[in-house]
């Protein structure tokens, strides 16, 4: 199989992260923090130092840096965390799920109310889009960084700047441009929620949250921390407040592994070996006249995804035949369809290339001859 479809988990794995992962089960196999004996030591040093490294590169203080299980339970905490009753939130028109049904959610259970913001290609009038939207009640804006079914950038430094001048919190959901984007709590970010089986390159069940401590966060879970047993209160200091019971150990420490090969790599090469690989597959579709497309051509404005359909299949009849012939690609709606509304592919979905740095030239044009062979009735 070739595979395309890393903008939901990057594959395949860094060796160096097989083997932090491997390694960690077999050196690190003792509780981290809750125990004096030197395994427990070792492994907290071992889970501190991947802390450090996940801290540095967004820019984030170490204990203001928090390991979690997915993207989206980092976001469930930072939105319910930093919203109270009768709070405002503004989010973009191409919003995750991840985002989209914890403000549903909130809006249910504690008379939240929030507003879409009509994000376009020019960045200023998107940013006042989101101004356009600002109320009294306004306590957040929350945005992806780049959108999972088009890949289009938000400019999320503009819409920093603007929640700093509103002193409104700002949390940003990096779950597909971490790793691929620069992104920094500097850029006017005050929470960042990443993904660590995507662009970071981690295994699945990773994730983080990082904050620059301005909010005070209330918690979604209550525990165990290894800390102040004796109290009935949750920890109020970072990290604890938020690691409740046993961590990923393996995969915190196999993440940091991931976060140390984007770095060496550089994000730099990695955005742009992929955006190549889109511009190639792009200009290919071009060729073949029944492929319909949805973006502008591949570029500095997108992250590295391309959504097309092929005329006569629905996104997943497509993709499934595509996984017949040897791809994967993944079909559907992409847990975002206000994203594939605003597209017109909301009867149909669309079907999502995406590749990683381990994609290549060669295998993107075997993927172009399979889509140009369907759509001549050759499969």
């Amino acid at each position: 199989m070739i595979y395309f479809d890393n903008a939901a988990t990057t594959y395949p794995k860094p060796h160096s992260v097989i083997s932090a992962m491997t390694g960690a089960l077999i050196e690190y196999g003792a509780n981290p923090g809750r125990a004096g004996h030197k395994l427990s030591m070792k492994t907290a040093e071992a889970v501190f130092a991947a802390r450090e490294k996940c801290a540095a590169f967004f820019g984030a203080e170490v204990e203001n840096t928090i390991f979690m299980l997915n993207c989206t339970h980092a976001l469930n905490t930072a939105i319910k965390g930093v919203l109270e009753n009768g709070d405002h939130v503004i989010c973009s028109d191409i919003e995750h799920n991840a985002v989209l049904r914890p403000l549903y959610a909130c809006s249910k259970d504690r008379n939240i109310s929030y507003s879409f913001a009509h994000t376009t290609d020019d960045d200023e009038e998107t940013t006042r889009n989101f101004e356009k939207l600002i109320n009294r009640r306004t306590k957040a804006i929350v945005c992806t960084l780049a959108g999972n079914v088009t890949g289009k950038i938000l400019p999320v430094k503009k819409i920093g700047e603007l929640c700093h001048r509103r002193n409104i919190c700002f949390i940003v959901d990096a779950a597909q441009g971490g790793g691929v984007i620069p992104l920094k709590l500097s850029d006017g970010v005050n929470i960042i929620c990443a993904a660590g089986h995507k662009g970071l390159y981690g295994p699945m069940g990773t994730g983080l949250m990082v904050t620059d401590g301005k909010y005070r966060l209330s918690t979604l879970v209550e525990g165990g921390t290894g800390s102040l047993s004796k109290e009935l209160a949750q920890p109020d200091f970072m990290p604890d407040r938020f690691e409740s019971g046993t961590i990923n150990t393996a995969g915190a420490i196999s993440l940091g592994a991931g976060v140390d090969f984007v770095v060496n790599k550089g994000i730099d090469v990695i955005y742009n070996h992929e955006i190549s690989l889109c511009r190639r597959f792009y200009t290919g579709l071009l060729k073949i006249p029944s492929v319909r497309l949805y973006t502008g051509i591949p570029d500095k404005r997108y992250a590295p995804v391309v959504p097309f359909n092929l005329d006569g299949f629905t996104s997943e009849e497509l993709s499934e035949k595509l996984s017949r012939m040897g791809f994967c690609l993944r079909g559907g709606f992409h847990c975002a369809y206000p994203a594939h509304r605003k597209i017109g592919t909301e009867t149909i979905g669309a079907v999502r290339f995406s590749p990683s740095v381990f994609s290549t030239a060669s295998e993107t044009t075997r993927l172009l001859k399979a889509v140009a062979n369907i759509a001549s009735g050759i499969f």
